[in-house]
């Protein structure tokens, strides 16, 4: 099973950004912003997210939802 990383920005901890594990950070964020702060796997993400995952190896979601 597939499994992504988790990075979370501390200047808004309710954001979290998925990218494909052991890719690093897209360029469209400043890395400096975000901390890895852990793993998941693809069967404990919401069907959308996994959907942005796969289109475009990243994806944005507001935690807690």
């Amino acid at each position: 099973m597939q499994a992504f990383d988790l990075y979370i920005n501390p200047a808004r901890p309710t954001l979290g950004l998925y990218v494909r594990q052991g890719v690093g950070l897209p360029d469209l964020v400043d890395a400096k912003q975000w901390q890895l702060e852990g793993h998941v796997w693809a069967n404990e993400l919401q069907p959308a997210t996994l959907k942005g995952l796969e289109a475009n190896g990243h994806a944005f979601q507001e935690l807690g939802d």
